[in-house]
C-alpha cells in the first residue's frame, strides 16, 4: 500500500487510502475535504461533491459512512436518506444526491460505477471481476477462484500465513472470553443478523483452516510456480483440499463451484487479509 501512495505522490496526485467501513478512516477523508474546500465553503451557499469510481468499489458504503459522521459534525435539519448498497455491482443505477450538511448546504452525489468501454486484456478483466466490479456470471466463479489462487501462490502469500494459522484461532477465542461484545462487533461487519460467540468461532475457525490448507499445499508443492502446467496441478490439488477444509460434501455435483463461492466470499470480505492485485508501475513511468 505504501508503495502505491509513494507512486501517486511522485506523480503529484494526492492519494488517501481509506476503508469505507472504518470510522477513523472516513474521518481522515472528511478532514482532507474540509481543508481543500475551506475557502469555497465560506463563500458558496451550496456545494456538490460527486463520488466516482468503478462498480462495487464501495462508493455508496462510503457515502453512508460520511452520512453517519456528518450528523455529529454538521447538524442537518431534515431526515436524511441512505444510499443503497449491495454485494454485487450495479446496485446504484442513477445519480442520486444526499444532503450531508446545512449552512452551507453540502450534497454528496452517488453515481453508478464507471468502466472503460473495452477491457484491454484478460488479466485486467479477471482483476476487475475478482474485485467485484464485473458480475461473476460474466467470467464464472470457478475461473475467478482459479485466478485468485494463482495470484496468491505466485506471490507466496499462503506461506506468510504460517505464523497465523497456529495461534490465531486460540488467540481469538481467548479475546472473546475477555471482551466478547467488542470482538463480535468488529467481526460481524454490519451484518443484518447479529453474530453470537459460536458464530464468530465458526467463521474464524473456517478462515484459519483455509489459510492452513493453502499454506500446507504450497509448502509441499515441488513443482515450478512459473510453469503453467505445474501451477494448474497445484490449483487443482488446492481445490480438493479446500473442499475438505470448507466441509463441502465430496459427492456434491457442483463442489468446485461451491468451493469457489465460499473462497471468493472470504477474500472479498477481507477475511484472508488485504491483497493488492496490481503491481506498482516502474519508477520511470512517474512524472518528475
Amino acid at each position: 500500500m505504501q508503495s502505491w501512495i509513494s507512486y501517486f505522490n511522485s506523480r503529484k496526485q494526492e492519494c488517501l487510502p481509506i476503508n469505507a467501513h472504518s470510522r477513523s478512516s472516513v474521518h481522515k477523508l472528511l478532514d482532507l475535504v474540509e481543508f481543500k474546500l475551506k475557502e469555497l465553503m465560506a463563500r458558496e451557499p451550496t456545494l456538490l461533491v460527486m463520488v466516482v469510481g468503478v462498480p462495487n468499489v464501495g462508493k455508496s458504503a462510503l457515502i453512508n459512512s460520511i452520512h453517519q459522521i456528518a450528523l455529529s459534525r454538521f447538524p442537518v435539519q431534515e431526515k436524511m436518506k441512505k444510499a443503497r448498497v449491495g454485494p454485487l455491482p450495479g446496485v446504484t443505477q442513477d445519480i442520486a444526491g444526499f444532503k450531508m450538511a446545512h449552512r452551507p448546504s453540502v450534497y454528496v452525489l452517488d453515481s453508478p460505477g464507471v468502466l472503460v468501454p473495452n477491457i484491454p486484456d484478460i488479466e485486467g478483466g479477471l482483476k476487475l471481476t475478482l474485485a467485484g466490479s464485473v458480475k461473476d456470471s460474466v467470467v464464472g466463479e470457478e475461473r475467478i477462484a482459479q485466478y485468485l489462487l494463482a495470484v496468491l501462490n505466485t506471490r507466496g502469500t499462503p506461506l506468510q500465513w504460517k505464523h497465523l494459522v497456529d495461534g490465531e484461532t486460540k488467540g481469538l477465542h481467548h479475546e472473546l472470553e475477555k471482551k466478547p461484545e467488542s470482538i463480535i462487533k468488529d467481526l460481524q461487519n454490519k451484518r443484518k443478523k447479529p453474530m453470537n460467540k459460536s458464530n464468530v468461532y465458526r467463521v474464524q475457525d473456517m478462515v484459519s483452516e483455509v489459510q492452513r490448507t493453502l499454506c500446507n499445499t504450497l509448502s509441499e508443492f515441488s513443482g515450478s510456480l512459473e510453469d503453467e502446467s505445474d501451477l494448474e496441478i497445484l490449483i487443482d490439488h488446492q481445490f480438493e483440499a479446500l473442499q475438505k477444509a470448507l466441509k463441502i460434501p465430496h459427492k456434491a455435483s457442483e463442489a468446485r463451484i461451491m468451493v469457489s463461492k465460499k473462497f471468493l466470499t472470504l477474500f472479498r470480505t477481507g477475511k484472508l487479509g488485504p491483497v493488492i492485485l496490481d503491481d506498482v508501475p516502474d519508477a520511470s513511468d512517474s512524472v518528475s
